[in-house]
């Protein structure tokens, strides 16, 4: 169960789905541990042709190197965006790391490798989960920096899910999960 506040209710919806009404730019999804952030996000994306949801862990792509993870992310995104690929690992630092494997890397850098995927997937709605976890204060100043270019995106969403909406960004709705 959910209580849905729409912060600008002159712009219409991309997606309802489950009566969730998903508004471009920025949608925050909060709720205390345990409340179902997570799971929304992915069965919105399962159901949902143009919305993408990595686990951010990657678990199941311990013997990949990032190439190898962003390869297969781009053949299922046909709006994949290479120059903000890269420019994005070079800002997080992912350059580094890149003929690694990811069981190699740290929690943080993993999560920067599925960050530059969800990023520079070019997807109409970009399921992103707590996106700050586990990362340097740079990096995480750089994804708030490009979320707040984002939230007045006309033709695409982000939906940002955390225990609390990050109170220096542009929500246009505000999802709590109970």
């Amino acid at each position: 169960m959910w209580n849905q506040v729409i912060n600008t209710p002159d712009v219409a919806p991309l997606l309802e789905w489950q009566g969730l009404r998903i508004l471009p730019g920025l949608n925050a999804v909060t709720g205390d541990e345990g409340a179902g952030k997570t799971r929304l996000l992915r069965e919105l994306s399962e159901s949902t042709a143009d919305a993408l949801w990595l686990d951010l862990r990657l678990p199941e792509h311990d013997e990949h190197t990032p190439e190898a993870v962003w390869a297969q992310l781009q053949s299922r995104c046909p709006r994949w965006n290479a120059e903000l690929q890269a420019d994005l690992s070079d800002a997080l630092g992912v350059s580094d790391h890149l003929g690694k494997h990811l069981f190699m890397l740290s929690t943080g850098s993993r999560r920067k490798v599925a960050l530059v995927g969800l990023l520079a997937s070019g997807a109409s709605i970009t399921c992103i989960d707590q996106p700050y976890a586990a990362l340097d204060i740079p990096s995480a100043r750089l994804i708030r920096e490009f979320l707040e270019e984002a939230a007045e995106h006309p033709s695409r969403a982000w939906l940002v899910a955390d225990y609390e909406a990050d109170p220096q960004l542009d929500w246009r709705s505000q999802t709590l999960l109970a």
